[in-house]
């Protein structure tokens, strides 16, 4: 198929005509690029966030007031994960989106879901109010949330990484990754003030409610950012080659499965420990019978170190290579599993270790868990595969940890948390085994 076919099939008149205006002098510089990843991640996880809070805080009590608080716990985290399970069909209806009408068509609709359906729950209803409907009401918003998620892969990462001078690979695909502390750090901060100036039953009135069009806002700033850089004349030469464009799924998974199924299973000791250090142990402390604001403060520090973990993981990543780190920092998990959850019932000295020291493995891990594999598939099937992946990876890894965990937790004690990281860990070292080409130092 010839570049100016893949032009007219996937390229509107109004993406056209963006393309002439968006770009400072028509150039886009991977300093750009950078700008704007770092920004589109740090608005997705900070919707993922502001939900993940309130599901501990806010959906127990409001949703779910007819059962006990572990068990409203469990409720709500079980809901948490329907996005995880909704995420994989967004992905392949947005993409045929992609296909037919382009991406700036696909990322406009899909940013407009996502953050509707968040907005949407600043106006859930309690049980009280609605009942049963409450209920269905925030199982259908998370399912929106998920669904829309799936169509926001726009590419980026990959392009950065594209356009990561030789050497830097590392350092460039951890970029993407620093939108996790950010988004971590801001929703806690948000809690974390109107708990402090709220009454709690203002703030389970009405006080939880603002960080969800908080949330829509910024997914318009969001949105407008992206737009710029994939209407970009850099961005359309690089579709135009095959190495962004979207590839059918069936084709990708007949050429390249087996990188889609290894891939999905090489970040797992990441993924589990993402949960593991964010949303579950505030769910336990919580529960516990602690306040929440002292906890959220203990997760605006860790989010700081975080950050700087993975930072530090692309010149790290860059001197030893990304297969190298992932596997060090699997290890370093797999230890780490076998004595850290039990920290959590030690008090705020053991809650201060646990979380700091998590961080920091998480930093290292997370900040090269979704560049590893990215250049293992080839140009024609790079934008597909990297997303797909992505999406199954989060999907095991990560759509169930916060309620398996404290399942586990509730019934059989803080060491069986540990046992299932340590079973992420494996995943991941088994994975990076099966293909010893990912991640080397050269790439």
């Amino acid at each position: 198929m010839a570049a100016g076919t893949l032009d007219t099939a996937n390229s509107t008149p109004l993406e056209r005509d963006a393309r002439l205006i968006n770009a400072r002098e028509h150039q886009i510089r991977p300093g750009d690029i950078a700008v704007g990843v770092i920004i589109g991640r740090s608005t997705e996880f900070f919707d993922f966030f502001v939900y993940a809070i309130a599901s501990v805080l806010v959906f127990p009590a409001l949703i779910f007031p007819y059962v006990n608080a572990l068990t409203g716990t469990l409720y709500s985290f079980a809901i948490f994960a329907l996005s995880f399970a909704a995420r994989p069909f967004g992905a392949l209806v947005f993409m045929w989106l992609d296909r037919r009408h382009g991406r700036g068509v696909k990322l406009t609709i899909a940013m407009f879901l996502l953050g509707g359906s968040t907005a949407a729950m600043a106006f859930l209803p309690g049980y009280a109010e609605a009942g049963g409907m409450a209920v269905v009401l925030l199982a259908l918003f998370r399912l929106g949330q998920g669904f829309a998620q799936g169509g926001t892969w726009d590419g980026l990462p990959s392009l950065l990484s594209l356009a990561a001078p030789a050497g830097r690979r590392g350092w460039f695909a951890m970029i993407p990754q620093l939108g996790a502390p950010i988004g971590l750090f801001v929703a806690a901060a948000v809690f974390t003030f109107l708990l402090n100036t709220l009454p709690p039953a203002d703030f389970l009135d009405w006080g939880w409610r603002y960080p969800f069009f908080v949330a829509f806002v910024i997914n318009v700033v969001a949105l407008f950012a992206r737009l710029r850089l994939i209407s970009t004349p850099e961005f359309q030469e690089l579709f135009e080659s095959r190495e962004l464009q979207p590839s059918p799924v069936t084709e990708m998974f007949q050429e390249e499965g087996r990188t889609v199924i290894l891939g999905a299973f090489a970040p797992l000791a990441s993924f589990a420990l993402f949960h593991l250090v964010t949303v579950f142990p505030l769910s336990w402390v919580v529960l516990s019978g602690e306040k929440p604001v002292r906890f959220l403060a203990i997760e605006m520090v860790g989010a700081a170190v975080g950050l700087l973990a993975v930072t530090l993981s692309g010149a790290i990543a860059d001197k030893v290579g990304r297969r190298t780190l992932l596997g060090s920092s699997a290890v370093l998990i797999g230890a780490y599993s076998g004595f850290a959850p039990q920290l959590l019932g030690r008090g705020t000295a053991g809650e201060w270790a646990y979380m700091m020291l998590g961080f920091v493995l998480l930093g290292l891990s997370f900040g090269q868990a979704s560049g590893a594999t990215n250049s293992s598939f080839s140009p024609k099937h790079r934008y597909t595969g990297a997303g797909t992946t992505a999406t199954a990876s989060w999907f095991i890894g990560a759509g169930f940890a916060p309620l398996a965990a404290l399942l586990l937790a509730s019934n059989f004690g803080l060491i069986s948390v540990g046992a299932y990281l340590l079973s992420g860990a494996v995943c991941t070292l088994v994975a990076l085994g099966l293909n010893r080409e990912w991640g080397r130092k050269t790439d």
